[in-house]
């Protein structure tokens, strides 16, 4: 499965996230369970830390560029993970320029790997929107999506 959701969850309370999360992730999140996972902050950050504390899914967190290039809270929560042998991988994928090019390459990647794509949207955002060009491309490649507006 793949994980595509905004990166500002703005006010979001945690527990209105942590109960998305249980109800949108858990029902996929068994054993054999296999999550693509953006590095970005924001939903890719969050279901990340939920998905290694709820559950017992392989988890691989897929950047654009270099690991070094995500934002700081994302890149210690990765580098915790992957210090506790929570991630089965994390996929950099080289991009010289880090932008909307590199970011919808990283989604296409992750999309093209998975059966499932779970998106979190925020609220009116706009369809021209990361979150929505990974749904979009899912659909497109005939993959069952699954939308939950925050």
């Amino acid at each position: 499965m793949a994980i595509t959701g905004t990166r500002s969850i703005g006010d979001a309370p945690v527990d209105e996230l942590a109960e998305a999360f249980e109800a949108y992730l858990r029902p996929f999140s068994d054993d054999g369970a296999h999550f693509y996972v953006g590095g970005a902050s924001g939903v890719d950050t969050a279901a990340l830390q939920w998905l290694a504390a709820n559950s017992q899914a392989a988890l691989t967190v897929v950047v654009p560029c270099r690991l070094v290039d995500q934002p700081a809270g994302s890149t210690e929560v990765i580098d915790r993970l992957r210090e506790a042998g929570r991630l089965a991988d994390v996929v950099e994928m080289g991009a010289t320029l880090l932008g909307k090019a590199a970011y919808h390459a990283r989604d296409r990647w992750m999309v093209d790997r998975a059966g499932l794509v779970i998106g979190f949207p925020r609220g009116a955002e706009s369809a021209g929107g990361g979150t929505w060009y990974t749904l979009n491309y899912a659909a497109e490649q005939g993959k069952v999506r699954l939308v939950v507006p925050l």
